[in-house]
């Protein structure tokens, strides 16, 4: 992923300094970087030059992502950044670089040589490995196909992944569901040829602080009895990446040795039509004793986390995450770039949204607004999954969520879209991690030492 040492080195020159630096060439390279404007990705390289052998156009000079450009743009080799902006973090700068050379190849090879870096001196270049490590874990598990990466597929990778750290994996599966009081789970995924199943991950010292994170593992979701339009089924696979994203951050978790005991819960489920499939108007029982009218079966994700929830609140836990491809609302609010959270708890806020600003991983808290708590209220249960009305739909989703986390520990939930719509530097076009990179390092400045 990174080199030792570096043969060539790129300059970094922003848009304001690319005229200047131009100018200062000797009079045989000028011409080679006659067109150089210093816009986020532009390339120039400076053959002959014994210190700088290309330059990187970084734009207006604020965004260390653009640094993603370089692994697949400059020619293949080692190489070192010859100088740093101010205020550029030398771990993220090796942390974008790294994943600007991802490509998802399991079914088409890339053909592409990267570009490596040799990590600044002041780099935590480990660090900066296991997030990116972290990151392509979640691309890759969301990227796989449905008919590669459904229930059973989901649960072979957290085997893996706990294989890798010596935590301990353990799954109820099928009709064990209802036997165990897990019935929500298993209303969503029975019509489904994979039995749904609950993964949970355990690692840790069982003396640490207890960190649950809870992802939502709609391995496919057809919208149920209530289906998609073809135009919104199309990237349903995409539909587990809360699931993506809590085992790429448990990776980067496990591995760094943070003194936590951490449990990952996976709900992994088919939202299917067959002949099983939950219907419109029916009353679900739930794991925590509600029970919920079913308003609408393409609102299921919520119906496989509230059972999840219930259960990482038995544990005692000191913090709850919870992770979900949740609403088409957070998209039209936010778009797909900045991913919404919902909390009550002020301190745990500022901590996510220092931490979004520092690994520039964009989040923005949003309302649990008391008023709309009644709008999730049932008239024949406790509960319905989908409020009568077409406004607040991420802020309601949120609401029903809040009434399955534990009273008694800090709870935080992220409505992330889990896509790239566009390539962007370091963030290419399909599956994503979102909120991830923040929250490690929130955790990482709780529970390091």
């Amino acid at each position: 992923m990174f080199a030792k040492t570096a043969s060539s080195f790129v300059r970094l020159v922003s848009a304001q300094d690319a005229e200047a630096a131009i100018q200062a060439l000797p009079d045989a390279q000028r011409g080679l970087a006659a067109r150089f404007t210093g816009k986020p990705g532009q390339i120039v390289l400076l053959p002959g030059d014994a210190e700088v052998a290309a330059w990187l156009g970084i734009g207006s000079g604020t965004d260390v992502f653009v640094l993603g450009h370089a692994a697949k743009t400059l020619p293949a080799g080692d190489w070192s950044i010859a100088n740093l902006p101010d205020g550029w973090d030398p771990t993220l700068c090796t942390t974008a670089w790294a994943l600007g050379g991802y490509t998802f190849d399991r079914f088409k090879p890339a053909g592409i040589e990267l570009a490596r870096l040799c990590p600044p001196a002041a780099a935590d270049t480990e660090d900066a490995r296991r997030i990116a490590e972290g990151v392509m874990l979640s691309r890759d598990l969301i990227n796989t196909p449905a008919d590669r990466m459904g229930p059973e597929g989901l649960e072979a990778a957290a085997r893996k992944l706990a294989e890798r750290h010596g935590a301990t994996v353990s799954v109820v599966t099928g009709d064990d569901l209802l036997t165990q009081n897990y019935p929500m789970i298993h209303a969503v995924g029975r019509a489904a040829s994979e039995a749904p199943r609950l993964i949970e991950l355990e690692w840790g010292n069982p003396d640490h602080p207890r960190i649950a994170l809870v992802g939502k593992g709609v391995c496919f979701d057809s919208g149920g009895l209530d289906i998609k339009a073809a135009a919104y089924m199309r990237l349903m696979k995409k539909d587990m990446g809360g699931a993506a994203n809590v085992l790429g951050l448990a990776h980067m978790i496990m591995s760094a040795g943070l003194n936590i005991r951490l449990h990952v819960l996976v709900p992994a489920v088919e939202n299917a039509v067959g002949a099983g499939a939950f219907r419109p108007g029916d009353v679900l029982d739930s794991r925590q004793g509600l029970t919920v009218e079913i308003d609408n079966t393409d609102a299921e994700g919520r119906l496989v986390l509230g059972d999840a929830l219930t259960k990482a609140g038995e544990h005692d836990p000191a913090l709850v995450i919870d992770m979900a491809t949740l609403t088409g609302a957070a998209r039209v609010a936010l778009g797909p770039e900045v991913m919404p959270f919902y909390t009550d708890d002020n301190e745990l806020a500022l901590d996510l949204a220092e931490s979004g600003i520092t690994t520039a991983d964009p989040l923005w808290r949003m309302p649990l607004w008391e008023g709309y708590d009644r709008w999730m209220d049932g008239s024949i249960s406790d509960l319905v999954n989908g409020a009568d009305t077409p406004f607040a739909g991420s802020i309601t989703a949120a609401l029903f969520l809040r009434r399955f986390a534990p009273s008694s520990a800090p709870w935080v939930h992220f409505d992330i879209f889990g896509w790239n719509p566009k390539d962007r530097p370091g963030r290419p076009k399909g599956g994503e991690s979102q909120a991830s990179r923040a929250i490690y390092h929130m955790l990482k400045k709780r529970f390091l030492d």
